[in-house]
C-alpha cells in the first residue's frame, strides 16, 4: 500500500492506493498548527494498514536537498507556525516507512506529465493559484531544479495600468505574483474571492498578471505547455483571459516550431494527490535498485 499526502496551506489531502491511478482511500483534514495536523495524518494512516512508503507533495518552500540536514522540512514559509517544520521526518519515525518528498507543484508537475502518456521529450510547465503561487517543470520525466526548486510566485511583475494603489500582500516582497493575485491577496484588495466579483476589470487585471508568468516560464523553460491549476483559476473564464493576455504580451516573438499550450489540469484537482503517489511510487522503486 502506497500513502501520499497533498500538503497544502489550507487542507491535507490524504490517500492511500496499490499505485497512483488505484486509490483506495482518501481523506481531507484542515491545516491546522503542525503538531495536530501531522498526528491527525499519522493517525489516518494507521488506520488504513501498514504503508510501503509514503509521498509529500508539501507547499513550500521546502529543502529537497538529501545532503541537507534540514532535507524534509517546511522552511521559511510565511504561514504561521510552519517554518521549519520537519515534515518528512515526523512521518518516516511514525509510519516507519521510506518518504517520497518534493513540492506540491513538483508533483502535480510530474503526475500531469504522466497523465498525458508523454513522450520522454515532452516538457511542461504546471501552475497552481490558490493559497499561494507555486509552479513546476518537468522535461523528460525529470524534475527541473534540483537540489532546490522554481519560485515563480515570488517573480515581480509589471504593474497593470488600472491597477497601482495595492502595496501587495507578500510579506517577503510586497506585490510579486503571489502578493498581488493568490486568492489570500485577491480577497485582501477586493474584499471577496475572484469567482465572487462581477467586475470584468478585476479579471483582466488578474490574467495580465498570470500572462505574465506564462510568457516568463516559456521563455526560460522552453517548454510546450504550462498547465494552471488551483482554486483561483476555476474562476469561469478566466484561463481563456490568461491566454489572450500571453498573447499580446509575447507578440508573435517566441520562436516558432512549437505549439505553446496553456491548458487546465488533466487530473483536474487530482493533480496534487496523484503527484503524492507518484512520489511515494518512486521511492519505493529506488528502495528496490
Amino acid at each position: 500500500m502506497l500513502g501520499g499526502i497533498e500538503a497544502g496551506g489550507t487542507k491535507f489531502v490524504l490517500a492511500a492506493g496499490r499505485s497512483p491511478a488505484d486509490i483506495a482511500a482518501r481523506h481531507v483534514i484542515p491545516t491546522s498548527d503542525p503538531t495536530n495536523t501531522l498526528r491527525e495524518a499519522a493517525d489516518w494512516f494507521r488506520a488504513q494498514g501498514a504503508l510501503a512508503s509514503l509521498g509529500i507533495a508539501s507547499f513550500g518552500p521546502v529543502d529537497l536537498d538529501p545532503g541537507s540536514l534540514t532535507w524534509g522540512h517546511i522552511t521559511s514559509t510565511p504561514k504561521p507556525g510552519w517554518r521549519n517544520c520537519d515534515i518528512a521526518g515526523f512521518f518516516a519515525q511514525t509510519l516507519s516507512c521510506p518518504i517520497g518528498f518534493d513540492t506540491d507543484v513538483n508533483a502535480a508537475a510530474l503526475a500531469e506529465w504522466r497523465a498525458r502518456g508523454a513522450s520522454r521529450q515532452a516538457s511542461l510547465a504546471y501552475v497552481t493559484v490558490g493559497t499561494g503561487i507555486g509552479g513546476g517543470v518537468v522535461a523528460g520525466g525529470e524534475i527541473f531544479g534540483r537540489p532546490t526548486h522554481p519560485e515563480v510566485g515570488h517573480i515581480r511583475v509589471a504593474r497593470h495600468e488600472a491597477d497601482g494603489e495595492f502595496a501587495g500582500s507578500c510579506p517577503y516582497h510586497g506585490d510579486c505574483l503571489e502578493g498581488l493575485v493568490s486568492g489570500p491577496a485577491i480577497v485582501a484588495r477586493w474584499g471577496r474571492r475572484l469567482d465572487e466579483l462581477q467586475d470584468e476589470g478585476t479579471r483582466e487585471v488578474v490574467a495580465h498578471y498570470l500572462g505574465q508568468l506564462c510568457l516568463a516560464i516559456f521563455s526560460f523553460s522552453a517548454v510546450e505547455r504550462v498547465v494552471m491549476g488551483g482554486g483561483v483559476m476555476e474562476t469561469p473564464g478566466l484561463l481563456e483571459r490568461v491566454r489572450d493576455s500571453f498573447a499580446k504580451l509575447d507578440n508573435c516573438y517566441l520562436p516558432g516550431g512549437v505549439e505553446r499550450k496553456i491548458e487546465g489540469p488533466a487530473l483536474g484537482e487530482r493533480s496534487g494527490i496523484t503527484g503524492a503517489l507518484v512520489l511515494a511510487e518512486n521511492v519505493l522503486s529506488q528502495q528496490d535498485d
